[in-house]
């Protein structure tokens, strides 16, 4: 073995078999001449990062540079994938070529080998600084609840929780704009999620339910008439602006139960978004949600 052959070896025992003692190290055999390489190779890293914090890392291999390394592994066409885990090949990726196929992949890989995932660690370290800030959310400091977001965010930018969470602060402070550009710049998965989603209700929600500055006008035009839906409508809409949601759901289910059909529904379809804007899981939600159920199916 020549001296370069022994370097070449050196550096793929520290820079792939040493790594892949605790995680799955993805290798990619390319060459710069290789065309398909080219295109693949992207694809690998963009994956690859995504899949970080869960124990998975890329190393590329030029096989004009490490002709030794790869006629050991006996590379006989180029692009050519394989996944290591503990210095053993654990699958062969070549015929993966789509983001969706290697993610396939890697999640297989990942259910069935003790991978140390580097995300446990982080999560850990994030979850009360979350927490903090969605408390900070619901006493009603936005402007305080979206300096902490901002700073998680540079922490974890693709983190659902401090997506979501920013997004609602931004709401919540009137910075529509800027929470409706956020929303259109988020990758499609990150905008799939529910607390991302819970957060363009929110800005739904702000943009038909504005703050009224005097809810007294409303109050009287509503106790004036009773049966003016469209007057109780809009007082349901300015209290909901207002954080009085018990009063805006109260108002809602009036305007339902009175005519469910009103306006194609909109006092129902608002009072589903209030629901989604507080979660799901919110006792209140399952205490109004059982009040809109009587009335429709009662």
């Amino acid at each position: 073995m020549s001296a370069a052959d022994k370097q070449a070896v050196e550096e793929f025992r520290r820079d792939v078999v040493e790594p892949s003692m605790t995680k799955l190290v993805v290798i990619d055999f390319w060459a710069e001449w290789c065309g398909p390489c080219k295109q693949l190779t992207p694809v690998l890293e963009k994956v690859t990062a995504a899949y970080a914090d869960k124990g998975v890392v890329l190393a590329k291999i030029d096989t004009d540079k490490n002709r030794f390394i790869a006629s050991q592994f006996q590379i006989r066409s180029i692009p050519t994938v394989y996944a290591m885990f503990q210095g053993q090949l654990v699958a062969d990726l070549t015929n993966a070529r789509t983001e969706s196929q290697i993610r396939t992949y890697l999640d297989q890989l990942l259910r069935q080998l003790p991978i140390e995932a580097d995300g446990a660690e982080a999560e850990a370290e994030l979850e009360p600084l979350i927490a903090m800030g969605e408390q900070v959310l619901a006493e009603g400091d936005a402007t305080r609840a979206l300096s902490i977001f901002d700073q998680l965010l540079e922490m974890a930018p693709d983190h659902p929780a401090v997506v979501s969470g920013r997004l609602r602060a931004l709401v919540a402070a009137g910075e529509h704009d800027e929470a409706e550009a956020a929303i259109a710049a988020l990758p499609p998965e990150l905008a799939k999620d529910p607390g991302v989603q819970r957060a363009q209700s929110a800005l739904q929600l702000a943009r038909t339910a504005p703050p009224v500055d005097d809810l007294a006008p409303l109050v009287a035009a509503v106790n004036a008439d009773p049966d003016d839906l469209q007057a109780r409508f809009d007082l349901a809409n300015a209290q909901m602006a207002a954080g009085d949601r018990d009063a805006a759901a109260d108002g809602l289910l009036h305007i339902v139960k009175t005519d469910r059909e009103w306006m194609e529904g909109a006092a129902r379809q608002q009072l589903l978004k209030l629901f989604e804007v507080v979660g799901i899981e919110d006792p209140w939600v399952s205490q109004q949600r059982r009040r809109l159920s009587a009335i429709l199916f009662g």
